[in-house]
C-alpha cells in the first residue's frame, strides 16, 4: 500500500513540476472514438456530472456575441485549430477516429446533426422527420427526408437526393469498409424526387435517426466517388483527402498525420449572410495535449485546442493567464481497457481464434477490475473533468448500478478470485500462472500521453499486488487512432492482449451506440478493419438484446432495462470501464460564436458561426 501511495504522490508532484516549469510532456491521444473512439460515437448526461462541474467552478455558458451584420463571408483571415492527433484523411465515412471525423466535418455534412443538448438540428434537410409531419411511417419501417433545395456542392453542381442514395450504395458494399454501422439496418434508399428521399429499414426502427445523422454519417457526392465503391475505396486518395462537399470549407492540402488547410467554400449556402467568417482554416497536428493547451491558453499561437487530456493542476494556471478559456461537456465518453476476445498471437492475429484466457472468464475480468482504484486515476489525471465509472454507457436513467462493486478497490477480493481460478505463482517471481496459458503477463498498450502513462503506471502497480504483470506500451496517437489502419498499431487491428483509450457516442440513443459491439461488427482484414466491435465481443445473448432494444419503443417500460442489460454484458466481459470523461477543449479569448461545447457531434458543427471578436 505504501508503494502505491508513493506512486500517486510522485505522479502528483510530477504534474505540479510540469506546470511550474512549462515543460511539455509526452504525446497523448484520445478518441472520443471514436468513433470512435476517442473515436468517435455520444450520449445524454447523467445529470449529476454537470452539477459537479458547476460546483467545482466550471464556467457557465458564455453569452455569445453576434458577428457584425455587414461582415463579408471569408473576410476574417485564418482560424488555427490544434488537433495534436493529426488527421489521416477527410472522408468521414471511412474512419471511426475522431481526429479524421473532425477534419471531414468542415467539408462534408449529414442530413441532421446533434446540438450540444443532444437535440436534432436539420443540416442538409429542411426539418427533422416525425410522425406528426409524416416523415416517420406509422409502422416505423421507413423515414422520409425532405432536402434543402438551395445547397450546392463546392464544385458548383446541385446537391440532390441522388447523392443521398449513392452514399447508401457506397457504404452498403462491405468491401468499401465504411465505418458507419447504421446502414446495416437499411433495406433500401429511394429518391422520391430531386429533394425527397425515403429510407426503408429491415426491421421497425423506433429511433430512425442513425443513417445520415451526425458527423459520423455524412453525404458524399456521386460524381466524385462513383469509381470508389468497394475495394477501390481506400485507394481513392484524391477523393478521400479532398472530398467535394457542401460544408463551409474545402480542403486545399492534406498532409496525413501533419496538417490540413482549407479555404472558404465559395458556393456555401450561408455566404450571403457573411458565413463563414474565416476565409482560411488550418488544422495543425503533432505535439501533445499539454503543448496544444499552452499554445492557446498561454502563448496565444492558436485559436482552438482539442481533446485536452491534461492533468487539472497543469491546465488551471494556463487558463489563469486570461488569454483563453476552457470548455467542457459530459456526454458518454468512457476511458476503458479492452480485453482482446481473440488471440493476438494466432495466425492470423486477432481474427477468429478465441482468446484462451479472456473469453468466458468473468472472475478474471472482475479481479482485474476491482484491483483498480478509479478514484486515484481520476485524481491524478482528470480532476472535475472525470468521474469513476463501471459502465460503458453511463447515461441518465440507463446508467446501471449493477456494477457498482467496481467503484471500491478490493485487492484481497481480487486475490481470492484468482486463487479460486487456480492461478498460482509457482516459481516465486510475483506473477501468477494459468494452466495451459503460462504467466499472467500482458502487453497493455495505449496512446502516448502523460495522463495515460500515469494511469498505466497506477494500474500496473495495482495488478502487481494480485500477481498480474502489465507490460506498459504506448504508441503515437496519430497512428494508434488512424482510421485507415495503415499501421499495425491502430486500435481496430488490436494485435495486443489489452488496449486503453476513450470511446464515446455520436448521439444520445443508447442502442445505436451499444450495437457497435454486435458480433457481426468485429473489425477484420476482410472488411478493411471497418467494424466498431474492437474488443471482438462474440455473444449471442448480446446480439439478441441489441436487436430487441433497437426495435423497442423509447417509451416502452422495458427500454431502459434492455439498454442496461447490454451495458452490463459488455462492461463485465470484454471491457473494463474506468473513467467517465468530459470533452475538454480550449478557445482563444477572442473567438466568439462557438456556443456550448458539443460533446454529441463534431465540436466544429457550427464553425460557420465562429468569428473573431
Amino acid at each position: 500500500m505504501k508503494t502505491k501511495q508513493l506512486l500517486v504522490a510522485l505522479l502528483a508532484v510530477f504534474a505540479l513540476l510540469a506546470a511550474a516549469c512549462g515543460s511539455d510532456s509526452d504525446d497523448s491521444a484520445t478518441e472520443s472514438d471514436d468513433t470512435t473512439t476517442e473515436t468517435a460515437e455520444t450520449e445524454e448526461d447523467s445529470g449529476g456530472e454537470e452539477e459537479a462541474m458547476e460546483e467545482d467552478g466550471e464556467e457557465e455558458a458564455m453569452e455569445e456575441e453576434e458577428a457584425p451584420a455587414d461582415t463579408a463571408a471569408g473576410s476574417g483571415g485564418e482560424l488555427v485549430l490544434l488537433q495534436w492527433q493529426a488527421p489521416s484523411q477527410a472522408n468521414g465515412l471511412l474512419s471511426n477516429g475522431t481526429k479524421d471525423l473532425l477534419a471531414s466535418s468542415l467539408v462534408l455534412e449529414p442530413l441532421a446533426e446533434y446540438g450540444p443538448d443532444g437535440s436534432l438540428i436539420p443540416a442538409l434537410a429542411t426539418e427533422i422527420p416525425s410522425s406528426g409531419n409524416g416523415g416517420i411511417a406509422a409502422d416505423n419501417m421507413s423515414i422520409t427526408w425532405t432536402l434543402r433545395d438551395d445547397v450546392m456542392w463546392s464544385d458548383g453542381t446541385p446537391f440532390t437526393a441522388d447523392d443521398v442514395v449513392f452514399t447508401y450504395e457506397y457504404c452498403s458494399n462491405e468491401e468499401t469498409g465504411c465505418s458507419v454501422q447504421a446502414f446495416t439496418k437499411v433495406a433500401n434508399v429511394v429518391a422520391d424526387d430531386d429533394f425527397t428521399v425515403t429510407v426503408t429499414f429491415n426491421e421497425p426502427q423506433p429511433y430512425p435517426f442513425e443513417a445520415y445523422v451526425s458527423y459520423t454519417s455524412p453525404i458524399i457526392q456521386r460524381a466524385q466517388f462513383a469509381d470508389c465503391v468497394g475495394a477501390a475505396a481506400k485507394s481513392c486518395s484524391d477523393q478521400n483527402f479532398a472530398p467535394v462537399g457542401t460544408g463551409p470549407y474545402v480542403v486545399t492540402d492534406l498532409r496525413p498525420e501533419d496538417t490540413v488547410t482549407y479555404e472558404m467554400n465559395a458556393n456555401y449556402r450561408g455566404a450571403a449572410e457573411g458565413k463563414p467568417f474565416f476565409g482560411n482554416v488550418t488544422i495543425k497536428g503533432g505535439g501533445d495535449a499539454e503543448a496544444a493547451a499552452r499554445s492557446v491558453l498561454e502563448v496565444g499561437e492558436a485559436d482552438y485546442a482539442w481533446n485536452l487530456q491534461v492533468a487539472p493542476e497543469i491546465l488551471a494556471p494556463m487558463e489563469a493567464t486570461g488569454n483563453g478559456r476552457l470548455a467542457s461537456a459530459f456526454t458518454a465518453n468512457v476511458e476503458h481497457i479492452n480485453l482482446n476476445q481473440t488471440d493476438p498471437f494466432a495466425d492470423p492475429p486477432s481474427e477468429g481464434t478465441p482468446n484462451p484466457l479472456f473469453v468466458d472468464n468473468p472472475d478474471l475480468h472482475r479481479a482485474l477490475s476491482i484491483a483498480i482504484n478509479r478514484d486515484e486515476l481520476v485524481a491524478v489525471g482528470y480532476g472535475p473533468a472525470g468521474n469513476p465509472t463501471c459502465n460503458m454507457w453511463p447515461v441518465g436513467s440507463q446508467n446501471s448500478t449493477n456494477n457498482d462493486w467496481c467503484l471500491t478497490q478490493d485487492i484481497a477480493g481480487a486475490n481470492a478470485l484468482l486463487d479460486g481460478l487456480g492461478y498460482e505463482d509457482t516459481d516465486g517471481d510475483g506473477v501468477r500462472e494459468a494452466e495451459g496459458y503460462g504467466p499472467l503477463e500482458f502487453d497493455y498498450v495505449t496512446s502516448t500521453n502523460a495522463v495515460r502513462q500515469s494511469n498505466q503506471e497506477l494500474i500496473a502497480s495495482y495488478w502487481a499486488e494480485i500477481g498480474v504483470k502489465a507490460n506498459m506500451l504506448n504508441e503515437d496517437a496519430s497512428l494508434f487512432f488512424d482510421g485507415t489502419c495503415a499501421s499495425d498499431v491502430c486500435i481496430w487491428k488490436f494485435f495486443t492482449p489489452m488496449q486503453m483509450f476513450t470511446n464515446g457516442a455520436s448521439g444520445p440513443y443508447g442502442p445505436g451506440y451499444l450495437n457497435g459491439w454486435e458480433s457481426e461488427k468485429v473489425p477484420t482484414s476482410g472488411n478493411a478493419w471497418g467494424g466498431d466491435n474492437i474488443p471482438r465481443l462474440n455473444s449471442a445473448e448480446y446480439d439478441a438484446l441489441s436487436l430487441e432494444a433497437s426495435t423497442t419503443a423509447l417509451d416502452d417500460p422495458n427500454f431502459d432495462s434492455l439498454v442496461i442489460e447490454m451495458n452490463d454484458i459488455l462492461s463485465t466481459s470484454a471491457v473494463i470501464p474506468l473513467i467517465h470523461r468530459a470533452n475538454a477543449s480550449a478557445f482563444s479569448a477572442d473567438i466568439q460564436g462557438t456556443g456550448d461545447l458539443n460533446g454529441w457531434d463534431s465540436e466544429y458543427y457550427n464553425i460557420e458561426d465562429w468569428f473573431r471578436g
